[in-house]
This record gives C-alpha cells, sequence and structure tokens, in this order.
C-alpha cells in the first residue's frame, strides 16, 4: 500500500481510488452505491483543491496588493470592492454588499514604552503595542510606578488605595497546559478585553497587559478592548511576552516605573460592508448553507492567518463545487464579513437582517482559526436539536477520517454565533492552532507564514462538508 500510493502513474492512481472506495464501503453501514459515490467525489474535491485550487493566490492577492484592513480604513474599503469584483467572476447567481455602520479606530503612529530609571537595569525600552479603540497618552506619554496583578478580581481587592495613579499591569499567561490554543487564549483574554475598564473604575492612570501568546519573544500583540462609556477613558497597551516576563522579575525586587506613550483615537463610526456571493438552491433553496470569514483585519502585519485564510477558504468553496459539476441543493452563501476584530458590526447586520426575512441557516461553517493543517469541525446549536444534527453528522467520519478530521462539540465563530436562535448546525473549522497565537494580531502574520498545501487542504475539508450537508440535510 505504501509504494502504490507513491506511485505516480494514471493507472495506477486509479487502482488507489478503487482501494480507498472499498475499505470506505467497508467500513460504512449503509447503501453501497452512494458511499461508493460519496468517497470518490470527496476524493475528487481534495484532488481538485490541489491541483486547481486560486485561494493561495487569492489570499496573496488580499495580502499582499491590498494590505492591512482594519474596518474604515482605505484598506477595508480596498478590500470590500476587490473582493466583490472577484466573486462577480465565480459564477454565483448574486453577489452583493450588505452595508453596516462600523466602529472606526486610528492607531496614530507607533506606541513607545520603556522602564525608567530602575536601580537594577537603568532605563530600558519595552516593546509594545497600543490595543485597539483606546485613547491615546498624549504626545508627553504617561510615566507611573507599575502594580502586578494576575486577574480582574485581584484589581477589585486592592482597590482604589492600590490602583489609583498607577500603571496596571495585567500578566496572567496563557495557560500551556491546554492542548486546545483557543482555550488558553480563551482563559487569558479577558485581562485584554476588560482589564481596562475594572482598573479605570479604581483610578488607574494606564493599562498594561502581557501579549496573548504562549511563545516567549519580543513582538508585542494588539486587539480590542472593551468600550463601556461609563468609566474614564484611559490608555491600553500591550507588551511582548520576554518584556512581561522581565518587569514581573524586577517587581519581585522593588517599585518599576514605567513610561508610556501611544496616540489612539475613535473616530466616528463609518459605513462599511460585508460582502455576500450566493446560489439558489435546485430543491430546499429555503435552507441555507454558509460558509464565511471575516474581511477586516488589524493594521499591523497583512492578516493572513486572521482571517485572509478564512476569506480564501470561503471563497473556494464554490469554484470547486462547479468544476466538479455540483450544483448546490440548498441555497449556498458565502459571507465576507466586515468589522469583527473590533465591532462585530458585520456579524450583528447579518443576523438582524437574515431574522427579518424569517431565513433559516441549516448550518453556518466559520473559518478564523487561521490556515494551518486541517484537523477537523467544532460545532453547536440550539439545545433542543442539536443532539439530532451532531449524531448525523457523525456518521459522515469514516468518509472525513482518511483526510484526518473528526468533530468535537464547542464553539463556532464570532460572525455566525448570532444565528443559533435559527435552530440550525453552527460550525468552526478547525485547523491545528499550536502556532495560530505565534502570529496572531501581530506584524508577523503576513502572506509568507501561510503554507500552500495546508491553506487547499482547508478549503478542500470546508467543502467536503459542504457537499455531505448538502447532499444530506441534517433532519
Amino acid at each position: 500500500m505504501r509504494h502504490i500510493f507513491h506511485s505516480t502513474t494514471s493507472g495506477s492512481y486509479a487502482v488507489v481510488k478503487k482501494i480507498l472506495a472499498f475499505f470506505l464501503i467497508i467500513a460504512l453501514n449503509g447503501p453501497l452505491f452512494s458511499q461508493n459515490e460519496d468517497a470518490f467525489f470527496l476524493r475528487d474535491i481534495y484532488d481538485t483543491a490541489l491541483t486547481e485550487g486560486e485561494c493561495y493566490e487569492w489570499l496573496r492577492h488580499l495580502c499582499q496588493d491590498i494590505g492591512p484592513r482594519l474596518a474604515g480604513s482605505p484598506g477595508a474599503e480596498a478590500a470590500v470592492f476587490s473582493m466583490q469584483r472577484l466573486m462577480d467572476t465565480l459564477g454565483f447567481d448574486t453577489v452583493y454588499l450588505q452595508p453596516c455602520m462600523a466602529p472606526r479606530w486610528d492607531r496614530g503612529a507607533p506606541a513607545s514604552g520603556r522602564i525608567v530609571n530602575n536601580e537594577f537595569l537603568g532605563t530600558q525600552p519595552l516593546n509594545v503595542i497600543a490595543l485597539g479603540n483606546t485613547v491615546g497618552t498624549g504626545p508627553d506619554g504617561i510615566t507611573a510606578p507599575l502594580v502586578e496583578v494576575k486577574s480582574l478580581e485581584e484589581v477589585e481587592i486592592l482597590g482604589e488605595a492600590g490602583v489609583a495613579g498607577k500603571i496596571v499591569f495585567f500578566n496572567r499567561p496563557m495557560d500551556p497546559r491546554l492542548l486546545n490554543t483557543f482555550a488558553a487564549y480563551g482563559g487569558a483574554v479577558d485581562q485584554r478585553a476588560l482589564g481596562l475598564v475594572v482598573a479605570a473604575r479604581y483610578g488607574a492612570r494606564a493599562v498594561l497587559v502581557r501579549s496573548m501568546t504562549n511563545k516567549l519573544d519580543d513582538v508585542p500583540h494588539t486587539g480590542s478592548v472593551a468600550v463601556v462609556d461609563t468609566v474614564p477613558k484611559i490608555p491600553a497597551l500591550s507588551v511582548s511576552t520576554n518584556d512581561a516576563e522581565q518587569l514581573s522579575r524586577l517587581l519581585g525586587r522593588g517599585e518599576v516605573k514605567v513610561h508610556l506613550q501611544s496616540n489612539g483615537q475613535l473616530l466616528p463610526p463609518v459605513k462599511t460592508y460585508n460582502v455576500i456571493g450566493e446560489i439558489r438552491g435546485t430543491t430546499h433553496p429555503e435552507e441555507i448553507i454558509l460558509v464565511g470569514g471575516h474581511l477586516d483585519s488589524w493594521d499591523v502585519g497583512e492578516g493572513a492567518h486572521d482571517d485572509g485564510t478564512g476569506i480564501a477558504h470561503s471563497l473556494q468553496v464554490y469554484p470547486l463545487l462547479k468544476k466538479l459539476g455540483y450544483r448546490p441543493q440548498r441555497t449556498f452563501r458565502c459571507v465576507l464579513f466586515m468589522n469583527e476584530e473590533n465591532g462585530l458590526a458585520g456579524g450583528r447586520a447579518y443576523w438582524a437582517a437574515s431574522n427579518e426575512r424569517n431565513e433559516f441557516h441549516l448550518a453556518a461553517i466559520e473559518s478564523d482559526r487561521g490556515g494551518f493543517t486541517p484537523r477537523g469541525f467544532s460545532a453547536q446549536g440550539r439545545e433542543d436539536v442539536f443532539t439530532d444534527y451532531y449524531a448525523k453528522i457523525s456518521t459522515w467520519l469514516p468518509l472525513l477520517e482518511p483526510y484526518g478530521l473528526t468533530f468535537t462539540t464547542g464553539g463556532s465563530g464570532a460572525d455566525i454565533s448570532g444565528l443559533k436562535s435559527q435552530g440550525g448546525l453552527l460550525m468552526g473549522f478547525v485547523p491545528d492552532a499550536q502556532r495560530y497565537f505565534d502570529f496572531h494580531h501581530t506584524p508577523a502574520d503576513v502572506f509568507e507564514a501561510v503554507n500552500k498545501r495546508e491553506l487547499e487542504l482547508g478549503a478542500a475539508s470546508i467543502t467536503a462538508m459542504v457537499y455531505l450537508i448538502d447532499k444530506y440535510g441534517l433532519r
């Protein structure tokens, strides 16, 4: 078998396909003709994605020709109209823009930071970056003592007496014991999202947050913070993990003063758009299958893994099916959402419009975990229907396991989360994410960080899932 699979002759390749189909038929317990047909069709999806796929070139265009795409920026606007033009060439029945009002934040000049006149180190620069949706320090910056905490609750305990006039340093690492790096991220990111809100209530002058990554390096990670009008607006910056470790060690030896300077500002909301392509279903047009990712990215790097790969995956699904002569029975939508990073305006606009039209999304699949090797899908849904849906998709595992795909329960994606009330199945594409947070929200998130083959495998995996849901339904 090993030698057969490595053969490059067309005759041997035909034998491979027959052997694969034979073993899949044995593994499955159902009508042999249908299973044989599905095994061949899934193999054709992967073959076509790996030999004729265009998603890598689309990703290159999005990252290198357009670049950073923070909502409200010229890059975001360029991405909207560029993707609309691209989708017009892919054979969709309709391509349209869905308006939404997104918050607009401008970073201004790069932030800076330094340790000030420390008795052990003297003055030393820090690797920092301003967090999204935050105000700047002003041109003179802020110099104040640092107080280290590991949780929001510690700030509450310290109260005004321990926090007022200081820079609160949130330094809880992502838990390295968690194999699911997204679970580790979820367990630490409250510091970035809500740390400013809690610290500002007690009179803090600024907030400094450990970067959200398990990697120890000198690269600070940006990201958004919650905007709450009932607390004072104070600056918030992220610091690299290496510098966070050093600050913590210094604080163990005595007082540490830090100088921070940043230039962010919130501007009036701006009109922007989701980009949507649709194929009307032939027999069940009232049931919608959505595949999507978010078109916006942070203003550092090129937004390659977050979420250019999700856009490339989503765009590739229908062209693969079309090349293979498959017309969806159910309505298929490719949705490129805007403003996931710092507001979720696109997702909210989509849910509201869908609910107003009384639509039913039988399934929605979001790709927003990077473009690494496919591992499967996570799934969630309304409690009254989820068990039955999950049991149905689990019967397809023998077809998907040859491609390394499994199912887990859990989250799906931020942009599709609001569709849960419609009673369909929400799924998140799950690649191997051990290295995802090395790039997440950093200047390192560039086109070259994405592997072409892994990207194409991801597009094939999502297309295979769409095919099975479309052909067999979930009920």
